[in-house]
């Protein structure tokens, strides 16, 4: 699959500013990791009625030195116009999370089904299985966040399962894995926010964390979050995001 729509990483610049996250810092003495990647620095595919950002090596935009974060292969930012999005292709264990209008979903299961905005899509696709994506007509565009993740077990059978989220305004919840869908990667969990201006939460305590700012704009840890850029953590978490707009926070935590 990661053949099929083009798997791999987004390019490794990033915004410096002294000892903040701009560029990435590392604290040696404890191991610790972070290192922000500007949304402005993602490379980008575009085709008739649609527009994927790439926060990872993807395609024609091979990085070999961005391609992936722990079994994270691939974080794409779609846009889709109405009517458009991705005829039928196979793919691998996905997870698809909406931030606007809504997404039609039919696959090699006889599954149809449409997400909307705020809620979240598990395919554990197992021995193999076949889905299209495309924006709802009657929804207006479509932005959703999807996700690839390197399964634990290969071979299964394959499956799918649909969740509306918790309350998100009330902090971190976990939509997919942990105590949101399951999902074939062991300790690996989907985590949504949607803040207010001032509203704070802090991030888990596990050692491997995606944090990305899908909407609004964000600090962590007193350095900024625009729209569309990332932060990964190595070696440490309990880090503080707080929202300085109207912002939805997307974090992938992973335990190993």
């Amino acid at each position: 699959d990661l053949v099929a729509r083009g798997a791999g990483p987004e390019p490794k610049t990033g915004r410096q500013h002294g000892e903040g996250l701009r560029g990435g810092h590392v604290r040696e003495d404890i191991g610790m990791s972070v290192s922000l990647y500007a949304g402005s620095d993602r490379s980008s595919t575009s085709a008739t009625g649609r527009l994927t950002h790439h926060s990872f090596s993807f395609g024609e935009h091979y990085d070999p030195a961005n391609l992936g974060f722990g079994p994270l292969v691939c974080h794409n930012d779609d846009d889709l116009a109405p009517g458009a999005g991705y005829p039928e292709h196979p793919h691998s264990e996905i997870v698809t999370w909406v931030l606007e209008g809504a997404l039609v979903h039919t696959d090699s299961t006889g599954s149809r089904h449409v997400l909307e905005a705020g809620r979240a899509q598990v395919i554990s696709a197992g021995s193999g299985i076949r889905h299209s994506e495309v924006a709802d007509t009657a929804s207006g565009r479509c932005r959703f966040v999807q996700a690839w993740l390197t399964p634990t077990a290969a071979g299964s059978v394959p499956s799918h399962a649909v969740g509306q989220a918790p309350d998100l305004t009330d902090g971190l919840a976990d939509v997919a894995g942990g105590g949101g869908l399951p999902i074939g990667t062991t300790g690996a969990r989907l985590l949504v926010a949607r803040l207010s201006p001032g509203q704070a939460v802090d991030l888990p305590d596990d050692p491997r964390q995606h944090v990305f700012a899908a909407t609004g704009s964000l600090s962590l840890d007193g350095d900024p979050l625009r729209a569309g850029d990332a932060v990964r953590i190595e070696g440490g978490g309990g880090r503080r995001v707080r929202a300085s707009s109207i912002s939805e926070l997307l974090v992938w935590s992973f335990a190993r």
